[in-house]
């Protein structure tokens, strides 16, 4: 669509972040915008929002302090607005963190629409309303462009990944905006380039989840053996390796070719409780394809030696293997 917003300042001109919503995932949010070293201004309607906004700051502020904040970063560049206009009237962006109902982010986008200076991105922390269905409530040429989800994990404050997509009324410049603000502001950025309910990780750590839930409800296993099947298993290998470059590794040196081809079969079995999808020829390329990409020039050696040593990192860094530190 063409462009209706106006021009925002450069991302990396922003100094002030406007806060709306200030619980778990807002404050954190907050806490995280301050260690980046950004003025922070918070609005909540609630009574003792401000106390455990600043308890919440300070909880988090000696955790912080080990991931080298940025000069001059202070929580005390955190500033609590008794109102949502006050809030957000000299912000450079906003982050709204309000509770996962839709009527109410529906509402509360279009009054920060209508509060904001033009131009002012807005970026929804939802995890898992589409855009499209927010944005209905916003007005005006200057509103509902302007509004993306950035979707982060919690905590904000130490959880790298934000999910940045627009809806069907959000100028695509205003979604390359935030992808590029959120990158300097120290986040890992996917920007998604459609809606899909839930994001990506979100559905991914979903159907882990409701597997969980079948096989509890079933019998099958307890909860100590589910989460420990996580923790001792595939769990270290996801912290720096995705479930894609794993399994390519399980093909050996054919790669995610030969794992497919191999254990392809193995997709009608009932391992699982979700329904596989055909493993088609546009699949299996798109597969492989992908792993080679995501290899970036890697061996399989070099792959390899990267999964170990990553593995024994996250095994001593969580005090499960001896040896020096």
């Amino acid at each position: 669509m063409p462009s209706t917003t106006p021009a925002p300042g450069a991302p990396d001109d922003v100094r002030r972040i406007a806060c709306t919503g200030a619980g778990v995932i807002g404050g954190g949010w907050a806490a995280h915008f301050l260690a980046r070293g950004y003025d922070v201004t918070a609005w909540d309607p609630a009574s003792d929002a401000e106390r455990k906004l600043r308890r919440l700051v300070a909880a988090a502020w000696p955790a912080l302090e080990q991931t080298g904040p940025a000069a001059g970063a202070s929580p005390d560049r955190l500033t609590v607005a008794p109102t949502l206009a006050e809030a957000v009237a000299d912000a450079d962006f906003v982050q709204e963190s309000a509770p996962e109902e839709l009527e109410l982010k529906r509402s509360l986008l279009a009054q920060l629409a209508a509060a904001t200076r033009p131009g002012v991105v807005i970026a929804s922390s939802t995890s898992g309303y589409p855009m499209t269905d927010m944005q209905t409530g916003a007005a005006g040429p200057d509103a509902a462009c302007r509004m993306v989800v950035g979707h982060p994990f919690n905590p904000p404050y130490l959880i790298p990944l934000v999910e940045v997509v627009g809806g069907e009324r959000t100028d695509p410049a205003a979604v390359e905006w935030a992808a590029r603000f959120y990158g300097l502001a120290g986040k890992s950025v996917i920007t998604m380039d459609r809606e899909l309910p839930g994001f990506l990780a979100n559905r991914l750590q979903e159907a882990l989840w409701r597997e969980a839930l079948h096989m509890v409800a079933s019998g099958e296993a307890t909860v100590a053996d589910i989460d420990a099947s996580i923790t001792e298993g595939p769990g270290l290998r996801w912290a720096f390796m995705g479930p894609c470059l794993t399994f390519a590794l399980a093909g050996g040196e054919g790669g995610m070719a030969h794992m497919l081809d191999h254990f392809g079969p193995s997709l009608k079995s009932p391992w699982t409780r979700l329904a596989a999808p055909e493993l088609d020829r546009a699949l299996r390329d798109a597969m492989v394809d992908g792993c080679a990409a995501a290899a970036g020039g890697r061996t399989y050696a070099d792959l390899v030696a990267e999964r170990d040593q990553g593995v024994i990192d996250v095994l001593r860094a969580t005090g499960r293997l001896g040896g020096p530190r």
